[in-house]
């Protein structure tokens, strides 16, 4: 499936959904910064990311250090955000929702 890319104004309405992303300048991305507690809650959450990621076949940019996970969430095919983008970053939330933060 082919995913469109979102207009500007789609994007910041889908950003008041989700608390600590943030929009890159040229709009054509959004990250935000996990941190837990340990390095296993961290990776806990990476692998349950990993899971949603790879059903949605959508894979993020992502680098971790002990407790800290940083994501970048774009879809580089459609050149910018799609609706993919915020599918991955709620599975995400969820995630972390689930650990200790």
């Amino acid at each position: 499936m082919k995913w469109e890319r979102l207009e500007r104004a789609a994007v910041e309405a889908e950003l008041t959904k989700l608390a600590g992303w943030a929009l890159n300048d040229t709009a054509s991305a959004i990250s935000k910064t996990f941190k837990f507690s340990n390095f296993i809650e961290a990776f806990g959450f990476m692998t349950e990311a990993a899971l949603a990621a790879e059903k949605l076949n959508h894979h993020p940019e992502w680098f971790n250090v002990y407790s800290k996970v940083e994501v970048t969430l774009n879809t580089h095919d459609a050149g910018g955000l799609t609706e993919l983008d915020f599918k991955l970053a709620r599975a995400m939330e969820k995630a972390a929702a689930r650990r200790v933060v």
